[in-house]
């Protein structure tokens, strides 16, 4: 049975199967940066570490080598934490078990971790590597990327020495990001009242699941099912016929939510028609969504335990307000064709405290439309009567197609792989553009090997672009 230490390049993936094994997400990047810092110091290089938990280790030049410029590696210690429902894992201990299947390395039921952990890996390889040629490196290893780049963001003017950056944190080999989307969050937070549900009544408990859910940036654009907004969908088709004890679903606000539950309370008498109701909506859906999603299913079953529910007028906001909501691409770039511009992602949703708190997570490459989005979001939670909290925007990347190290990567690609590299960029958020902003003159490309469905349990890393890119970032070093 072939496991990752058998692969190649061998210091990589064994550096990967050391950080798999140690709990990392996001805000909580402990044990990870105590790891890093411990290899900076066995391999006796010089390290530090900012107010916010960023590492930075510098490694000097090879021999013959020292006058070229400084060139830092960056990518973040923390992955995103998702599981699938029936899976028994805890992120907080609990390595990531992994498989490898052909080409292909994926984890059992949760995230891999792979974005970034391959990139991680990549860094400290390169770091430890003393036979490799190339100029002075600084490796940056940021916090909490993936729930608001709040590390990027910390970063002091004096850390950073180096005007030229990889971003190893892109996810398809062959392709060079020059851009990215800016975005924010927004929570809007309802109050409800609740009410005693009569003896009479019958409990149900509505699962919506079977979704692929992903990365609510590189993804949006597949149109992908939303558990939330389909259970929203679901319950307003019946929403004069029930009353609603508990909703939630979703968990990230970077992931597409892939499952959602709904407990509510049913007349005994209406119950086989209210079943068939969500039944015949539930054929419907899966027939617009059975292409992209073609495992979606909701499962019905009986609610035995005894909880207060909703009064009505709670109820109709909250439903109103859920399938009302924004979700998805809002639009396509009109400057690079087949780019999302704008959208927007209905989170998660939970019932906290007497409050439904409800996450959106909105990303453009327009600062001003970008405004607009969370100005709807708010202008909408305003007809529930419901309160919106925004975290500060992060900034977009804005393209340089004359980027002096977009040249000599794309020269470096020709001759390596015999074909041009595609250039292009993301509606994701990538650090690029804050350290831009913080390190001005910093030339910057994102590469990275080919990840699918990150943020997501179905994520796996394509062996073969692993090593592939392993060996077109050396050569990058080499000829900077």
């Amino acid at each position: 049975m072939v496991t990752i230490l058998d692969l190649e390049p061998k210091q990589v993936w064994k550096h990967f199967d050391e950080i798999r094994k140690i709990p990392r997400c996001s805000k909580h990047e402990e044990k990870i940066r105590k790891y890093i810092l411990d290899f900076a110091k066995k391999n006796k290089l010089e390290a530090k570490t900012d107010k916010a938990g960023n590492v930075l280790i510098r490694k000097p030049a090879s021999k013959g080598m020292e006058n070229k410029p400084i060139v830092v590696l960056q990518g973040h210690m923390d992955m995103v934490c998702e599981k699938n429902a029936d899976v028994k894992h805890d992120f907080s201990k609990d390595p990531i078990k992994v498989k490898v299947e052909g080409n292909k390395v994926r984890a059992e039921g949760t995230t891999l971790g792979a974005d970034n952990g391959i990139g991680i890996a990549i860094m400290l390889s390169i770091l430890e590597d003393k036979k490799l040629k190339h100029g002075p490196i600084e490796a940056l290893f940021t916090v909490d990327e993936e729930t608001g780049l709040t590390g990027a963001f910390a970063i002091e003017p004096d850390f950073l020495d180096g005007r030229i950056m990889l971003n190893l944190d892109s996810e398809d080999f062959g392709v060079i990001t020059i851009g990215s989307a800016g975005g924010g969050n927004s929570t809007i937070e309802l109050p409800l009242q609740y009410t005693e549900a009569k003896e009479d009544l019958v409990g149900l408990k509505i699962k919506v699941h079977g979704l692929k859910g992903g990365h609510s940036g590189v993804d949006i654009h597949e149109q992908r099912g939303n558990a939330i907004k389909i259970l929203a969908r679901l319950l307003w088709k019946i929403k004069e016929d029930f009353l609603l004890a508990d909703i939630s679903g979703g968990d990230k606000m970077n992931a597409i939510p892939r499952e959602a539950t709904a407990i509510l309370y049913v007349q005994k008498e209406k119950k086989e028609s209210i079943i068939s109701c969500i039944r015949e909506s539930e054929k419907d859906i899966a027939e617009e969504i059975r292409l992209i999603d073609p495992d979606f299913k909701v499962e019905i079953e009986d609610f035995k335990e005894r909880r207060k529910v909703l009064d009505r007028d709670s109820q109709n906001k909250l439903i109103n307000l859920l399938h009302a909501l924004p979700h998805g691409v809002d639009r396509m770039s009109f400057d690079v064709p087949g780019l999302v511009e704008t959208s927007t992602n209905l989170a998660k949703v939970s019932i906290e405290n007497g409050k439904a708190v409800i996450g959106m997570s909105s990303r453009s490459a327009i600062k001003s439309a970008l405004q607009d989005m969370r100005d709807r979001i708010r202008a909408t939670a305003s007809l529930a009567g419901a309160e919106v909290k925004e975290d500060n925007p992060y900034p977009g990347w804005k393209p340089n197609p004359k980027s002096r190290i977009l040249g000599i990567a794309k020269e470096v690609y020709r001759e390596m792989f015999g074909e041009e590299p595609k250039v292009e960029a993301i509606h994701a958020g990538l650090e690029c553009g804050i350290i831009g902003e913080k390190f001005p003159g910093m030339d910057m490309i994102s590469i990275g090997p080919t990840i699918k469905h990150p943020h997501s349990p179905d994520e796996y890393v394509e062996i073969d672009s692993v090593e592939k890119f392993y060996r077109y970032v050396l050569k990058l070093l080499e000829r900077v």
